[in-house]
């Protein structure tokens, strides 16, 4: 497929209203691209890649598979049981052959590729993806995939290339669900079975390329899998994959020849790196980033600590400090092209209101006192900061910054240890975004938020039959969440990645997640 620039991406997302969000146009091509301005693929060479996050382990169940973690990585290791064209939002087929509904989401069959093997010769069966499926459901594994794992109530080997899936409650739009996270990246139960330290050293799956060596905080060794089911990809000798934190140093790594793909999560490196005539590619979004406040424990158990937390802080002013004023900050929950979009604005600053509410709960003994826990990226670091420095300005609130690193933050996330922390409701098609940031019943709802009226209407929308009965819930859904309050929706999310000249065959699928048995090289 063709590199696009985000203007262009934009332009075509304003000009087009598709059946699901952002689906009729926009983003990237489907698994069948891979073809770039170069020509026909070429064999041979090593890509180095940049991703944001270090993984705790090899494990698929502690990878997240959005631009901002560690997607080439799954990929590359476990492949990919299918993936969605973000042109239509189809399922399109690698591994598997099939996901199919008959009764509306009640029940699934996968259907697989004949005689898949992974790479200790083991075979990639249905029995094998049951086994993966059924583990990420445990909460011991602290994954992040268990937001969508639990929506499966249970599943039956059928015969060795077929999977029935049984539903806890129907979703017919779960294939989206399922490609966002780890249920898409199957790993041998042998290895598994061996412990974390023997898999991390030998990580088998049946993607396109196999460990090398993993110098933890440095970097990630990968060969090519000659084994790989779906020859002559992949087309590179080996993949060179390092974490880097720092959007800077991103940016200039890729612009000064120091890498050939890297994960961006910040406007203003997309638009340098661009203006300095490099591609960069874009999936189009609704939702976004929000800064969310933990429904759990004081202070923001209270609404009204939540709402003064809102009308104190100048998202623009944020932008600013943090995205050099060219981050996107929402001022709706859907964008006006999108055929969900309602006429109900988020909330903007009001610092007068603001000290009224924080002066009413001191007077209550119960002054406005949180810690905000920031990731080590450059992003998150100065968003803590600069939120923390708008509110010195008023009484009777009290913000501290506690900087951990990428695992530490995404165990307190799950296990909800947090007042303040960075989340996310990124929304293509509405259902798995929404739902899962904000359901009663998710284990992805990290900020505790359980409104039956909210849950009602996001119930309604994942099962609605037609775009008009699905508008009408999701209004709902936009109302309750404007006046729950459950957090700062400071910027939309930037899923996206930046390349080096040389580098082709960029395909994107779900949160920005490259293939890379696709790339190639013309060094």
């Amino acid at each position: 497929m063709m590199f696009r620039s985000r203007r262009i991406l934009t332009a075509m997302v304003a000009a087009c209203a598709g059946a699901l969000l952002f689906s009729a146009c926009g983003g990237t091509g489907s698994a069948a691209g891979g073809q770039s301005e170069g020509g026909e693929p070429v064999a041979g060479g090593v890509a180095r890649v940049l991703q944001t996050g270090e993984p705790r382990n090899l494990d698929p169940a502690s990878l997240s598979n959005t631009w901002a973690h560690q997607p080439v990585l799954g990929n590359a290791l476990y492949g990919t049981l299918m993936i969605n064209n973000l042109e239509n939002f189809d399922l399109e087929y690698k591994m598997a052959t099939g996901f199919s509904t008959t009764d509306g989401g009640a029940t699934f069959t996968l259907t697989l590729q004949p005689g898949l093997k992974f790479t200790d010769g083991t075979p990639l069966d249905s029995a094998a993806v049951k086994f993966n499926w059924d583990r990420l459901r445990d909460p011991a594994l602290g994954s992040t995939t268990i937001r969508q794992a639990v929506q499966i109530a249970s599943s039956e080997v059928i015969d060795p290339t077929t999977l029935k899936v049984t539903m806890v409650a129907p979703n017919p739009h779960f294939g989206q669900s399922l490609v966002a996270g780890a249920l898409n990246w199957i790993a041998s139960p042998s290895a598994l079975q061996k412990g974390q330290a023997a898999f991390d050293a030998n990580p088998v799956g049946a993607g396109p390329f196999t460990l090398v060596e993993w110098v933890r905080q440095d970097k990630i060794e990968l060969q090519k899998n000659p084994g790989y089911w779906d020859a002559p990809k992949p087309y590179l000798e080996g993949l060179t994959i390092k974490t880097v934190s720092d959007s800077n140093q991103r940016v200039n790594t890729i612009m000064t020849g120091g890498a050939d793909l890297s994960s961006e999560t910040n406007w203003a490196s997309l638009n340098k790196v661009e203006a300095a005539g490099y591609p960069t590619e874009v999936v189009p979004t609704g939702g976004g980033q929000f800064v969310a406040m933990n429904f759990r424990r004081a202070p923001f158990d209270d609404e009204r600590a939540r709402r003064a937390i809102g009308l104190a802080v100048d998202l623009d002013a944020i932008n600013t400090i943090v995205y050099n004023g060219e981050g996107v900050v929402p001022k709706t929950l859907f964008e006006e092209s999108s055929p969900y979009y309602a006429d109900i604005p988020l909330p903007t600053p009001n610092s007068e209101e603001a000290q009224k509410l924080f002066d009413a709960l001191a007077a209550e003994g119960k002054p406005v006192s949180f810690t905000f826990l920031s990731y080590p990226t450059t992003e998150s670091k100065t968003l803590a900061e600069g939120l923390q420095a708008q509110l010195s300005a008023f009484d009777n609130v009290e913000a501290k910054v506690e900087v951990v690193d990428f695992a530490v933050a995404t165990a307190r996330a799950g296990a909800r240890d947090f007042d303040m922390i960075i989340s996310s409701a990124v929304v293509q098609d509405p259902d798995f975004g929404l739902w899962t940031a904000f359901h009663g019943a998710s284990p992805g709802n990290f900020v505790g938020i359980n409104d039956p009226e909210l849950s009602a209407a996001l119930d309604a929308g994942r099962n609605a039959e037609s775009v008009e009965e699905r508008k009408v819930a999701y209004e709902t859904v936009q109302r309750r969440l404007v006046e729950l309050n459950p957090g700062l929706w400071y910027v939309r999310a930037v899923p996206s990645v930046t390349a080096s000249k040389s580098l082709n065959g960029i395909d994107l699928y779900t949160l920005g997640s490259p293939l890379p048995e696709e790339l190639w090289t013309t060094k």
